[in-house]
């Protein structure tokens, strides 16, 4: 359906117009990412799930401008409301070898200095077991950040195991946003993290 817009000519309608060159340019785009990935060979070893951070390695290595990149566990994988002891411990050894391959990868093409990751997850885990050895959705969690320019340490101030809230949810002691606001001004150099957080939101001292 894209080819078919993309080709159908001018138009003097400008919203069609606009759509077309639309079209055109996502047309383009994926002509150029299916040949960088398609160049791309790496020796590295990403683990069993790569989370695609092998094709955002090779969109880096091709020298693609884009600046930032999202790829996300498929399928709701971590959604271990049962027996999650040893399946929650696969997936995380899943996950922390594809980020290892991908930092090691970055550093293979020369592009480690060039390249920070920030890992989140949309939801948290209830400190209670539930009745089929899981946990329930939660609200507080962990961010992490991840390259050569990231100070490591903890930031933030620990929550607590027996302070919970009414739902036995952590009470959190980071607003996500601050972390947000971090990467925007002290990777992505944008001082106006108060327009797009809807808010002040000051930043720890990550990158140095």
């Amino acid at each position: 359906m894209l080819g078919k817009i993309a080709d159908a000519g001018d138009a003097a309608n400008p919203t069609q117009r606009y759509l077309m060159d639309v079209a055109r340019s996502a047309q383009e785009a994926s002509a150029l990412v299916r040949q960088a990935w398609g160049k791309y060979k790496t020796p590295v070893d990403y683990g069993i799930v790569s989370l695609n951070l092998a094709k955002v390695a090779a969109l880096i290595d091709a020298g693609m401008p884009t600046r930032l990149y999202y790829v996300a566990y498929r399928n709701n994988a971590f959604d271990t409301h049962v027996q999650q002891s040893d399946l929650h411990r696969r997936l995380l050894t899943y996950a922390s070898d594809a980020v290892y391959g991908f930092i090691r990868d970055m550093e293979r093409i020369g592009r480690a200095d060039d390249v920070s990751m920030m890992i989140f997850s949309e939801f948290g885990r209830r400190v209670p077991e539930n009745t089929s050895l899981g946990t329930d959705h939660g609200a507080a969690n962990n961010m992490f950040l991840v390259g050569k320019h990231v100070k490591g340490g903890h930031y933030g101030e620990l929550p607590s195991l027996t302070k919970l809230d009414t739902l036995d949810n952590l009470a959190y002691t980071t607003d996500f946003r601050r972390v947000y606001a971090t990467v925007m001004q002290g990777w992505l150099g944008y001082s106006n993290t108060a327009g797009v957080l809807r808010g002040e939101f000051a930043p720890f001292p990550v990158f140095g």
